[in-house]
């Protein structure tokens, strides 16, 4: 009679042997898309993606559902045939490739064991395929089980593990083979939110172990900014920016970026001015009944339609009125709504002028040295520098 699924906790991630973290490092590559578009009929899937990873990096691809990025991942293991552009792991092109010949591993969604097998052997069906000798299959097995903390599972079967220790088992079923690539496909996705933070710092600690090349599709921001050395954020089929997690989250390239990443506050107007000030360049954005407001970016044209954004935790709360009237990047404000959230405190006002919502966050410690109640006008206001011109 099997026995029921375990509660009982799993081991700790284990450090792999400097033999194997040696052998996996040596074999990472670095994976190049040049100018790949994948349709489907007249429906353009991925359109024209220029992207390098290098080897040895966590990349992450992330935006909305149907922007794309599933699709580029399939691509790379070969479960999609790209219509036009390159496709190239290591030095090699792939694209007339079956996806067993890329040396790449797939961790799917569903992690996708056999619910017949015991971990041992889904973990070990890769190799026994290769026709890997049994001593050493054995040895490799036994050393990854190890890695992943599922060594006293090994004999169970994939319904009698709670879902963290199947993504565990997945995970291990990918590294044995020594991929050059391991490919992700939100493998988080179906833990609960404090078993996915435990498993994400996990994925990021093996990734740095083992030197080896991570892709991983995610549409959660957190999930991305966590685990990636750079981060593609897709939407509609294109790469819309591609950066360092702190690049994004700082310097949103478009209003989609700003819209997506974070509580971005987010004005549209007509560029009136640009000037040069010491290594900045300060632009000049008229904002409808809002005003002239002075923003950070690169160039810009003048008359152009374009936006800015300011996060909302760069912005500042004061006694209404201003001190200073003449000031620059100044609106009057009234609370609508204080919701405190644990650590943060999220406060939603509306524009004097334009009945317009923004919202300003501030840690829930420091709110309490502030004295506003909802209904009450407040002026806020930004520096220069927080302030991120948005071209498109």
């Amino acid at each position: 009679m099997l026995d029921s699924p375990v509660s009982a906790s799993t081991d700790a991630i284990a450090s792999p042997s400097r033999e194997t973290q040696a052998a996996i490092a040596a074999n990472a590559v670095g994976v190049t898309l040049r100018s790949v578009t994948k349709k489907y009929g007249s429906f353009t899937a991925v359109e024209n993606i220029n992207l390098d990873i290098p080897a040895g990096s966590y990349c992450c691809l992330l935006g909305p559902s149907g922007c794309g990025k599933t699709t580029t991942l399939r691509m790379i293991a070969g479960h999609e045939d790209a219509t036009s552009g390159e496709i190239v792991i290591g030095d090699r092109r792939v694209n007339d490739l079956p996806p067993a010949k890329r040396n790449t591993a797939m961790m799917f969604q569903s992690y996708a064991l056999f619910p017949h097998k015991t971990v041992w052997q889904n973990v070990e069906f890769g190799l026994k395929m290769r026709g890997m000798p049994k001593t050493e299959r054995a040895q490799r097995v036994e050393e990854m089980i190890e890695v992943v903390g599922l060594s006293r599972f090994s004999h169970r079967k994939p319904p009698q593990l709670s879902g963290g220790q199947q993504q565990r088992a997945a995970l291990a079923r990918a590294l044995v083979t020594r991929p050059q690539v391991l490919l992700l496909d939100e493998p988080l996705s179906a833990l609960d939110e404090n078993l996915r933070v435990k498993t994400r710092g996990e994925l990021r600690r093996l990734q740095k172990q083992f030197g080896m090349t991570f892709i991983q599709v995610t549409h959660g921001q957190d999930e991305a900014f966590a685990l990636s050395d750079r981060i593609v954020v897709m939407d509609h089929g294109r790469i819309d920016q591609i950066g360092t997690p702190a690049d994004i989250f700082r310097t949103p390239a478009s209003k989609f970026v700003a819209r997506f990443v974070g509580d971005n506050n987010i004005f549209m107007g007509k560029v009136v001015s640009e000037a040069i000030d010491g290594s900045s360049r300060v632009i000049g954005l008229e904002v409808d009944r809002l005003g002239k407001f002075l923003c950070h970016g690169e160039a810009a044209n003048v008359g152009a339609e374009a936006a800015c954004s300011v996060r909302s935790d760069r912005l500042a709360l004061h006694p209404y009125p201003p001190a200073d009237p003449a000031a620059p990047n100044q609106l009057t404000a009234r609370v609508v709504a204080i919701e405190f959230t644990g650590y943060v405190t999220r406060v939603s006002l509306l524009l004097e002028a334009t009945g317009e919502e923004v919202t300003y966050k501030v840690r829930s410690h420091d709110w309490l040295t502030h004295s506003v109640s909802e209904g009450q006008l407040v002026t806020l206001s930004w520096a220069i520098e927080d302030c991120i011109f948005l071209s498109h």
